[in-house]
């Protein structure tokens, strides 16, 4: 629970493809449920990605470098026909200006979910940071962290519902200068 008295985690488990699976879900300034139907934001779209996750730690384990898990995770993406922009550009305005300073996340998937990978013995706050300025930057509903590092894949899903700064476009590598 954060200062203001908002909720910020739970642990949830579900199965996946015959396996236990365990994240924590993560809100950053809002609930994390649709309020008309009580669903999770996007949680097929999650499902979906995770599952290619899970699949590439199943077949890779644990062990690799970051760029290795990269790799794997953009060719399973594409076998399972998710949608994805790999290393999309999310650019932040201040006052009507752009910065120079450009967010680089790992996957944009479906539009709508921001995906960061990690290849650590386990996730710090600094990642759970990262990803939350990524979400409040792009104005983006939901974020992944996803980590192939430690022995069972862990993985994060942080929501971001209420953006407080002035948001840049996102862009697609091809976009860059």
């Amino acid at each position: 629970m954060d200062a203001n008295g908002r909720e910020w985690g739970c642990w949830a488990r579900m199965k996946l493809g015959g396996y236990q699976w365990m994240g924590i879900f993560f809100s950053g300034g809002g609930l994390e449920m649709n309020g008309d139907d009580r669903e999770l934001i996007l949680k097929d779209e999650v499902f979906r990605i995770v599952g290619a996750a899970l699949e590439v730690s199943n077949e890779l384990g644990a062990g690799f470098l970051e760029a290795v898990y990269q790799e794997a995770l953009d060719i399973e993406l594409r076998s399972r026909a998710i949608p994805f922009v790999a290393h999309p550009l999310i650019r932040i305005a201040y006052k009507g200006r752009y910065l120079v300073k450009e967010y680089i996340p790992d996957f944009l998937c479906f539009d709508q979910v921001i995906v960061e990978i990690k290849a650590m013995k386990e996730l710090t706050n600094m990642e759970q940071a990262q990803i939350l300025n990524y979400l409040k930057a792009s104005g983006k509903p939901v974020g992944l962290l996803i980590n192939f590092g430690s022995p069972r894949l862990e993985w994060k899903r942080m929501v971001f519902t209420k953006p407080s700064i002035r948001r840049g476009p996102l862009m697609d590598a091809n976009d860059r200068k």
